[in-house]
């Protein structure tokens, strides 16, 4: 990795930003920003390197280790909650890696003057989400910060699981294998946008937010053929399908007609001015599968209450430009980029 000179990015030649901002957190070009040009010369190494939702450390037990932060304004949005965020983002990220979770770990950042009642309807969340995915938060941390200095209530969660076999990993991606989405999209960022921004605004929209380590594990278990998986978070889909372009250095082409998205969604959006592509999600899947897998990798997502709306949405080209494009439904095309910052902040 290249060091910072003369106060540029070398990544990208733009100048370094002396104090941080929210975009930065986004999981967009900006953290990426920062993350090549801050963090990974002072603490990258082989593991780190590899930047996969989970590490999976170096021994014969193949042990995968994940941590995620949630900083979600409101605390309670429709769909989900703070708590059943925080666990899901961890089983999630062990899930896509090929990790079947062992336990949690659970830290808890408190405000003072937070209501105990909302304290206990989260840990009640975490409780029943935990029991839905088959883990069970095992040590943790709480601290009380003074007031005002917090967001009332913030949670990171590490996770700890067992990886495969089968092994998952970009590396393994090559031409004229398919990209599926495992559902409709954008809807937890939009929803926890109109919760924050319009709290009296009453909409269908909900967040999707669900632990999908069974579904993953069962497809695993079942069928060959999945090379690689990725949960659609921060930076939405339009942030995983560059990345595979990106990384495996090939052409990425994705059918606007294909992708899923519920009507009220994509008119919250519309209302917006917000592109569903890049806005997070927090219980869909990307799946990366040879072509002569597909049926029975569709079968068998489809057969899951979290899978039922997988659909093949693009293609693994043979063109060695990294670049990833969107067929439009109109019958143009147009260059996908991961969103520079995020559109939807504090929404994870």
């Amino acid at each position: 990795m290249t060091a910072i000179l003369d106060d540029q990015d070398a990544t990208n030649h733009r100048p370094v930003v002396p104090r941080l901002t929210l975009a930065q957190g986004s999981g967009g070009q900006l953290s990426d920003d920062l993350f090549i040009s801050c963090i990974l010369p002072r603490l990258g190494n082989r593991v780190l390197n590899d930047l996969l939702d989970s590490a999976i450390l170096p021994g014969a037990d193949r042990i995968a280790l994940t941590i995620d932060s949630c900083v979600v304004q409101p605390l309670k949005f429709p769909g989900g909650d703070i708590g059943r965020l925080a666990v899901c983002g961890a089983v999630n990220d062990l899930a896509v890696c090929g990790a079947k979770p062992l336990g949690l770990a659970l830290s808890l950042i408190l405000s003072e003057g937070l209501e105990r009642s909302v304290l206990e309807e989260v840990l009640d969340s975490i409780a029943a989400t935990g029991a839905e995915a088959g883990v069970r938060v095992v040590t943790g941390d709480t601290k009380v910060i003074p007031r005002g200095l917090g967001a009332g209530l913030c949670i990171s969660t590490a996770g700890v699981g067992a990886a495969g076999p089968p092994e998952v990993h970009p590396g393994a991606i090559r031409p004229g294998d398919l990209v599926l989405i495992s559902g409709t999209i954008a809807d937890h960022g939009l929803a926890v946008l109109l919760a924050r921004d319009m709290p009296h605004l009453r909409s269908a929209v909900r967040s999707d937010v669900a632990p999908l380590n069974g579904m993953i594990h069962r497809l695993l278990d079942e069928v060959a053929g999945v090379v690689f998986l990725r949960d659609p978070s921060s930076g939405g889909l339009a942030g995983v399908v560059v990345d595979i372009a990106a990384r495996t250095g090939l052409h990425v082409t994705l059918y606007e007609k294909d992708i899923p998205i519920l009507p009220h969604t994509r008119h919250a959006a519309d209302m917006l001015g917000i592109d569903p592509l890049e806005v997070a999600n927090e219980g869909k899947v990307v799946v990366v599968v040879r072509p002569e897998a597909v049926d029975n990798v569709l079968d068998a997502l489809r057969a899951d209450k979290y899978g039922k709306d997988t659909q093949i949405i693009g293609v693994v080209g043979t063109e060695p430009d990294g670049v990833c494009d969107l067929r439009t439904e109109i019958g143009g095309s147009r260059i996908l980029q991961k969103p520079y910052g995020e559109q939807l902040m504090r929404i994870g």
